[in-house]
């Protein structure tokens, strides 16, 4: 019964759940929004959610949001288990918080952070090439963006699997950004099936970024 009222109450407050929200780092606050669909964890104490959410990023880095699908999000009221087909975070180098950051710092934090990524593949079919590649290793499949203020690279991996099984990929995209002099590791995580998952992360990322921008206008 609880977990019946939970999700009900979670489907009548898909709205607010979708709200933007503010951080403050220093004396500086920031504005925070998950795109459609998808909504913020943190609210939730969860230890099983935090612990996910650790996992994806380092431990020097304080995370902001760790957001799941509407649906996965009522599975996880209902005690279901999870699909995790798709997930966000965004998070903020610690050392970094209080202190502001200018163009020149961020071009030097972004190359430290994607320093040994290598040159962008550019595969014709993102399987194949992943498939070349040893299991776990992370490939540069393309750079979206790169301005004085975003830095934005879309990899993929064939994840580590018990011999026989099923080949598993995962795609991420990672967005460096620098908003109102703080620096913001913006990432986005899809499973591979086919062409239409890469391309609904490709789309995805860089209209969040665009959002998150326009949020954090002056």
């Amino acid at each position: 019964m609880k977990g019946w009222l939970a999700a009900l109450l979670l489907a009548l407050g898909a709205p607010a759940w979708a709200a933007p929200f503010a951080v403050r780092l220093g004396t500086e606050r920031v504005a925070l929004d998950t795109p459609p669909g998808f909504a913020d964890t943190l609210d939730l104490a969860s230890p099983r959610l935090q612990e996910l959410a650790e996992a994806l990023t380092s431990a020097s880095n304080r995370i902001l949001m760790f957001a799941l699908t509407d649906a996965d999000l009522r599975r996880f009221t209902l005690g279901d288990t999870l699909d995790l087909r798709r997930y966000l975070l965004v998070a903020t180098p610690r050392a970094m918080e209080r202190e502001r950051m200018g163009p020149e710092e961020f071009k030097t934090f972004a190359a430290a952070s994607l320093r040994g990524i290598g040159t962008a593949a550019e595969p014709a079919d993102i399987r194949k090439h992943l498939d070349a590649l040893p299991q776990g290793q992370a490939s540069l499949l393309w750079e979206l963006r790169r301005t004085p203020e975003i830095v934005s690279v879309f990899q993929g991996t064939r994840m580590p699997i018990k011999p026989n099984a099923k080949p598993v990929y995962l795609l991420t995209t990672t967005t460096l950004l620098l908003l109102r002099g703080k620096a913001f590791i913006v990432s986005a995580f899809a499973g591979y099936n086919d062409d239409t998952d890469a391309e609904w992360l490709r789309a995805a990322t860089l209209r969040w970024v665009e959002d998150l921008l326009r949020l954090n206008l002056r």
